[in-house]
């Protein structure tokens, strides 16, 4: 009987931009350099969407209401996001890394995984792969990244947090479980604030917790998440880095400067969002089957209410007249109207991009 040799323990590298929004509007505004900047509308129904370390050390994080940024530092400088930029940098980072790996996930514009198993530098140790990468990062764009390097993709996105900013971490794979073990639950990549509250109240606190529950337990209580918490807790992670992972939704919201209550004005504000949407889809070549309408009232509740068709949306109006169809079945609004969202999804295309597209209509 042959002997079947292990597979070969996997090296993936996990790196993640350092505030990547604010560092580049201060690389390209020497003014903002060593201060505290929050890219994003201070207007009052403005978002943070990224906050530099110096705008981080008062408490001010991205997704945060505006006002509260500014309140908690009251010295706060607002810049207007310029994705256009930020998509051109990343565009340079990702050239960087193909020149060590085809195998490359991205996530977001600032952060991949990389699997360097096999690499195209036939370097051998990942810790040192992740060095140059970081070197070449900072020498073209002038930017400072950090990676996690680990055995799987879920170590290799925690380690990445260990020593940030401008900094790497290695979890092998006789540290993994020990690592997780110790860990918050909160503190888990892919587990949520709602699922760290229900994991709470199952008497769930810790990597450990988590794995002294069965694997029909998680199950039961996490669904199709069950077998991923099960893995995890053990330092188990076999999904792939894939390369080729394909774009689920696309999407388009607007917060309000005033609330809305009247039944047309809301109408009238879908009409831009789906413009958004269907104009994205149209230049990449996609096509979709189901649209999503996603409202949240003036109390932070937020509902979503979808249609999807058995064929690709025709055109512009067809998907303008279903995201209308769902919003009137919600009509009279239990509450005054902040935010309203259109999403595409069930999409279909040859040449799928990697990273989901956030359109944000803020100021």
């Amino acid at each position: 009987m042959l002997d079947v040799p292990a597979a070969p323990i996997r090296k993936i590298i996990h790196v993640d931009m350092d505030a990547f929004y604010a560092s580049v509007e201060q690389r390209d505004n020497p003014d903002l350099r060593g201060k505290p900047v929050a890219v994003g509308s201070p207007a009052a129904r403005g978002v943070v969407a990224a906050a530099s370390y110096e705008a981080r050390k008062f408490g001010v994080r991205s997704a945060m209401p505006s006002v509260t940024a500014a309140r908690k530092c009251p010295e706060l400088i607002f810049v207007k996001p310029r994705f256009e930029v930020y998509r051109a940098v990343s565009q340079q980072i990702r050239a960087i890394f193909a020149e060590y790996t085809p195998s490359i996930e991205p996530l977001s514009l600032d952060e991949a995984y990389l699997d360097v198993t096999d690499n195209l530098k036939g370097m051998t140790i990942a810790t040192d792969i992740a060095l140059e990468i970081r070197a070449r990062i900072k020498a073209v764009t002038g930017l400072n990244a950090s990676a996690g390097i680990s055995y799987n993709k879920f170590l290799a996105k925690m380690a990445s947090d260990l020593n940030k900013p401008n900094g790497q971490a290695v979890i092998t794979p006789k540290n993994g479980p020990a690592f997780v073990a110790t860990l918050p639950v909160e503190k888990f990549h892919g587990v949520g604030p709602a699922t760290a509250e229900k994991m709470h109240r199952l008497g769930i606190e810790t990597g450990a917790d988590l794995r002294a529950k069965s694997l029909d337990f998680l199950s039961e209580h996490f669904g199709k998440s069950g077998p991923y918490f099960y893995g995890i807790a053990r330092g188990i992670d076999d999904r792939q880095v894939k390369s080729d992972r394909e774009r689920k939704s696309v999407g388009a919201e607007d917060t309000f400067a005033q609330d809305i209550s009247e039944l047309q004005r809301a109408l009238d504000e879908l009409a831009p969002l789906v413009s958004k949407v269907w104009q994205y889809c149209e230049t990449h070549q996609l096509s979709a089957k189901t649209v999503t309408l996603k409202v949240k009232y003036t109390d932070f509740q937020q509902i979503t209410r979808s249609r999807t068709l058995a064929r690709s949306f025709s055109d512009e109006a067809e998907i303008l007249v279903l995201a209308s169809a769902l919003l009137e079945a919600i009509y009279p609004f239990p509450k005054a109207i902040r935010l309203l969202g259109v999403t595409l999804s069930s999409l279909e295309t040859n040449h799928l991009q990697n990273q989901q597209l956030k359109l944000s209509l803020h100021d």
